[in-house]
């Protein structure tokens, strides 16, 4: 039997692949999730609304042709959003290179691609200069990381002293995930790694209703298993039933936050 974790980390080639490809996901996020005000041009698959992304653009202060780093950008869509209303210029890293690709086209769709960079890479290995970034953005991702602490060790040191850090990120209860294989180095509350790296934490919220969300679209995603595999394929289908099974049956999460934290 596969592990889980490969399952999940190996579907979103696939599930990139077929990005765009599912009225019925993207009926499901913005019934449960962003709500019908998000604009559908910097569509994602994160638990996060059209609130919470002005929130994260009015919190980096960022200034026309300052540079904005998206770690695990995905399909481009928050950061390109932030990017457009700020101006600042963009760079994104993700894992996936078929998201980079999609990201690269979106940016090229929305005439973003002269202040829009992709290139693939980690939390860990972003391949960028230390003291380059003004701000730095990641969303719905940072769970996922094997190591958080070298993760935020590396988002410090891309920033400039002063550089703000935006984080949405769920919060694992080790217990329940423990030797699960999905989630690992799971972590209960970033604060503490945070101010251990050299952040200091101006703000750590709670999104609002943030269980209902995950229940009411996770639940959707499995109701509507056969719609997503003759829309997305099976490959990108099973990762996505995949994750929403486990969450669903397991309740890994105990917390997501909106944070904002400077660089000392």
């Amino acid at each position: 039997m596969s592990d889980p974790g490969d399952v999940i980390g190996g579907g979103y080639d696939s599930f990139y692949g077929a990005w765009g490809r599912s009225p019925t996901l993207r009926r499901i996020w913005r019934d449960h999730i962003t709500g019908p005000d998000y604009p559908e041009a910097f569509a994602h698959i994160s638990f996060l609304s059209l609130t919470q992304l002005r929130a994260i653009a009015e919190g980096l202060r960022l200034r026309a042709d300052q540079l904005l780093v998206d770690l695990a950008c995905g399909a481009g869509g928050p950061g390109l959003w932030v990017a457009k209303e700020t101006g600042a210029r963009l760079v994104g890293r993700d894992l996936s290179p078929v998201a980079v690709q999609r990201a690269t086209e979106r940016a090229t769709a929305l005439a973003m691609h002269d202040h829009a960079e992709f290139a693939p890479g980690s939390f860990e290995a972003t391949g960028l200069p230390s003291d380059s970034a003004d701000a730095v953005m990641t969303v719905d991702a940072l769970q996922y990381a094997p190591d958080k602490t070298t993760a935020l060790i590396e988002v410090a040191r891309i920033l400039r002293r002063g550089g703000r850090f935006a984080l949405v990120a769920f919060e694992l209860d080790a217990e329940r995930v423990a030797a699960l294989g999905v989630w690992n180095d799971p972590v209960g509350d970033y604060r503490p790694l945070l101010e251990q790296v050299g952040f200091e934490i101006s703000s750590y919220e709670q999104t609002p209703n943030w269980r209902d969300q995950v229940a009411a679209g996770f639940g959707a995603i499995v109701a509507e298993r056969e719609a997503l595999e003759a829309e997305l394929g099976d490959a990108a289908a099973a990762a996505t039933v995949l994750e929403a099974s486990i969450t669903l049956q397991l309740q890994p999460y105990c917390g997501h936050v909106l944070a904002f934290a400077t660089r000392l």
